[in-house]
């Protein structure tokens, strides 16, 4: 059964990449996920990047990351 009570807390990360966006993301919730536990949702707040020689050198995404609160 589904508990409608559900208290949330909300760590804000900034992933990097140089291959994408997506890759990104995904660096920030591995990292997070080794200290965090029951991850359950992210939210991409910002995107940006660094460009070198006119070609997009490094992405950066920062997200929200929640889970639940325990008991």
């Amino acid at each position: 059964m589904t508990n409608n009570n559900t208290v949330y807390e909300i760590i804000q990360m900034v992933g990097t990449s140089s291959i994408s966006i997506e890759d990104a993301i995904q660096n920030a919730i591995k990292k997070a996920s080794e200290t965090v536990k029951q991850i359950q949702w992210f939210e991409v707040l910002e995107t940006r990047g660094s460009v070198e020689e006119g070609d997009v050198n490094v992405w950066q995404v920062t997200v929200k990351i929640g889970f639940p609160v325990e008991d």
